[in-house]
């Protein structure tokens, strides 16, 4: 080791034994090189990696004032260079490497200002330096108090013994679990200042726990810690940044609705700065809002129309930017109807009035099944004002659906045909949708939300109607304006991580961890609380579907296994909130509801899982049981895109495949691998999706949705080089005609919703979107 190390000292005529390095804190040691070693053994333990290799990669020269931070960085660059796909544990020698630094950084940090540590070793062994640092976790949740950085909820709910033995269940192995991707996006986007991570989940698991009864409080946050620690429940971003400080709102989805008053639109707009303050995600309906050319006070082309307001949602969404982390992120939905959707569609383009464009929104279209229908017999579709079908024909269009929606529009086209409307546009729905299209093709956007398929699915149909979906089109429930704002708290099950014996137990703690985050939470405004209270309503979603099917030898074709798997999630997480209401009472909202009627999972009848589950007596006996006992929350699962939280997870994002089974992606910490963790034994099972037929991916989501009563994140991607899908046809590629029967069929079988629509022009295509971040992982 000795003589492997100092022929990288290069110019230095200095022995290693005379060369002085530079600690964290400033002072001096002389240069360890054993030291160095028993690190990079450490780190390359129970790993495919030869801690000689990395030895003999360090390029560091070893010179007089070397900072050992010096050398810690260049022991991760090297393992980084080292990873490939024939060598992936590469990434998590790096990602030890990382949190190595954090712990002595961190043990510096805290020298300075508290005498936690007093008695301990100032530069302790790699054996003893995880076991010390961890070794009094009451006394860090003191010091993190006093700095403000905890919130006091912490020690009022538990005393220093109970702290100090549940600091005693924290393993620091699994500290060393992550790869580098996981280690640094844990380390930079959730940890408070001079915090380690299994703290961070501890302190959650604990606050989680805090509304349990006071004798059970440590059980259960056990409990909560082991699922979390160990990476089977993931917290949903907002979950996990906020709920250690003072007053921080927990909710990571909100849905919001304009009326057609000023005193409405402005409130909409101080709604949403709040959300955005907070780091959630919103949606916000502006279907009621007047059409551009409509009276405004008896005056005739007056308004300007929607997108004037859209702008000032965009412009609140880069002015509050979450504590300067990041601009909100607003997602803005308007009916298929609207007289404004052609001009809401050309929104984001680059040519036009730039007065009326909005760059930093996120546009979404609700579509109803008419319109679908009309699409495909390729007949005409009536583009109309609400205000003037408001006010001449006593409708508000906005709120209907379904059959109601269709009577309505016959009613609108008999008015048209008797010239009793002045402000209406008559289209193609094939051209209207060719349309869309482009503006997904180029933007990735707008969004799909089907709104009959969403309603028809709503059990809270006795109290309103669902007008679009979220940020992420995963979570949606009845908004009524400035009376109740759609606010869902999220966690994701890490499929990766839980085998099926203990599937049952991870549903059950999810479904109460949430449950209890509506306790804890203080949402940004008034009609948000009111609708936590209301509906409770929750989303316990999944990620590392990719990784279950490949640890399995399944592909996204084995379709009756992922509808088992999600048939088992679905029932077990609806009968742990049946459960929750036999103990703490149903939603104030359940009676009338279609859960009260004995529909289950979307409002389906007992009926349905006769003809379509795996095992039907459970679902007979939860029917009954629920219509009995009620059941606790309102909406219970719904699967979000989880793109930054899957790293920290170590497993691939929510149930779509993996884009590719290994590529680098630019950090500002530079060239990151990244891979799927069952890579080295599992090559080919993994599909990628970007060479795989969107229709599978389409019909495994389907499968899927039938299990998951709000919704799942679909995103789907297209590759537009030739032959990808052809490979008998090496010329031909894809065709808009392809891409239009996907999104018909997505459809057709049932999917809720369409998030981006991604295009691959090169093989290059790069994952790099960070847009849900804001909103569920």
């Amino acid at each position: 080791m000795q003589q492997t190390l100092t022929s990288h000292k290069a110019t230095s005529t200095q022995s290693p034994a005379n060369i002085q390095a530079i600690r964290r804190d400033g002072s001096k040691t002389p240069l360890n090189i054993a030291k160095i070693r028993r690190v990079v053994e450490w780190a390359t333990a129970g790993l495919d990696a030869n801690p000689i290799a990395l030895e003999s990669a360090l390029t560091t020269r070893l010179r007089d004032g070397v900072t050992t931070r010096e050398i810690q960085d260049n022991l991760i660059n090297c393992a980084l260079e080292m990873c490939d796909p024939e060598n992936p544990d590469w990434r998590y020698v790096a990602g030890r490497l990382h949190i190595w630094s954090l712990w002595k950084d961190t043990l510096v940090s805290r020298r300075a200002k508290s005498d936690i540590y007093d008695g301990m070793a100032r530069d302790p062994e790699s054996s003893k330096l995880a076991e010390q640092i961890y070794g009094n976790y009451a006394g860090v949740v003191r010091l993190l108090v006093e700095e403000g950085y905890y919130d006091p909820k912490i020690e009022e709910s538990y005393t220093p013994k109970e702290l100090a033995e549940a600091g005693s269940w924290i393993n620091p192995d699994w500290d060393t679990d992550y790869d580098y991707a996981g280690a640094v996006l844990f380390s930079a986007r959730y940890l408070l200042p001079d915090e380690l991570p299994q703290e961070a989940l501890l302190t959650c698991a604990l606050l989680l726990a805090s509304v349990e009864e006071k004798g059970k409080r440590l059980d259960w946050a056990k409990k909560f810690y082991r699922a979390i620690a160990q990476r089977q429940i993931s917290l949903a971003t907002p979950i996990l940044a906020n709920l250690r400080i003072p007053g921080g709102s927990l909710s990571s989805c909100f849905i919001t609705a304009m009326d057609d008053n000023l005193e409405s639109i402005y409130e909409t707009l101080t709604d949403t700065a709040r959300i955005s303050k907070n780091g959630g995600g919103v949606g916000v309906n502006v279907s009621r809002i007047r059409a551009t050319g409509s009276w405004v006070m008896g005056k005739k082309n007056a308004s300007g129309g929607v997108i004037p307001w859209i702008k000032l949602l965009n412009d609140t969404a880069i002015a509050v930017n979450q504590g300067g982390r990041r601009a909100g992120a607003v997602t803005v939905s308007l009916d298929i109807w609207h007289l404004d959707v052609p001009e809401f569609l050309e929104m984001q383009a680059e040519n036009g009035d730039r007065r009326r464009k909005a760059y930093d929104i996120f546009p979404q279209l609700v579509i109803c099944d008419e319109f679908m229908r009309r699409v495909e017999q390729k007949q005409d579709w009536i583009l109309v004002d609400p205000y003037e079908i408001r006010v001449k024909l006593g409708i508000e269009l906005a709120q209907l659906w379904g059959e109601a929606f269709e009577e309505a529009y016959q009613k609108i086209e008999a008015a048209v045909a008797r010239e009793a409307l002045t402000l209406y546009k008559t289209v193609n729905a094939r051209e209207l949708f060719k349309h869309i299209m482009r503006a997904q093709v180029e933007t990735g956007m707008p969004y799909l939300a089907f709104k009959d398929t969403i309603n028809r699915e709503n059990p809270n149909q006795h109290k309103g109607y669902i007008p679009g979906v979220n940020l992420c089109c995963e979570s949606f429930s009845v908004v009524v304006p400035h009376k109740y704002a759609h606010c869902c708290n999220l966690v994701s099950l890490n499929l990766a991580n839980i085998e099926s014996d203990l599937l049952p137990e991870i549903c059950q703690l999810s479904v109460r961890m949430l449950d209890n985050t509506i306790e804890l939470t203080q949402p940004p405004f008034g009609a948000a609380q009111s609708h936590n209270d209301r509906f409770r309503t929750i989303g316990v979603g999944a990620m590392g579907l990719a990784d279950w099917l490949a640890k399995n030898r399944l592909t996204y074709a084995s379709l009756p296994e992922i509808s088992h798997l999600f048939e088992d999630i679905g029932y077990y997480c609806t009968e742990a909130s049946m459960h929750l209401a036999k103990e703490r009472g149903a939603y104030p909202a359940f009676p009338g509801s279609e859960w009260s009627k004995g529909k289950l999972v979307g409002a389906k009848s007992v009926d349905w899982f006769v003809n379509n589950a795996y095992d039907v007596d459970r679902w007979i006996w939860l029917a009954n049981d629920i219509q009995k006992y009620g059941i606790r929350n309102s909406h219970i699962t719904a699967i979000a895109p989880n793109t930054s939280s899957s790293l920290v997870q170590g497993c691939t994002a929510s149930i779509l495949p993996v884009y590719s089974r290994f590529f680098y992606d630019k950090w500002a910490k530079g060239t990151v691998p990244i891979a799927p963790p069952f890579i080295k034994n599992c090559w080919w099972f993994y599909q990628e999706n970007k060479t795989l037929d969107q229709k599978k991916v389409v019909q495994a989501v389907a499968t899927i949705q039938q299990w998951i009563d709000t919704g799942i994140s679909m995103e789907l991607l297209f590759n537009l080089n030739a032959g990808v899908y052809f490979p008998e046809e090496p010329e031909r590629s894809i065709q808009a005609k392809d891409i239009f029967e996907t999104l018909l069929m997505a459809w057709k079988e049932g999917c809720k919703a369409v998030y981006y629509v991604r295009t691959v022009q090169k093989d290059d295509f790069k994952e790099s979107d960070d847009t849900c971040a804001a909103c569920a992982n």
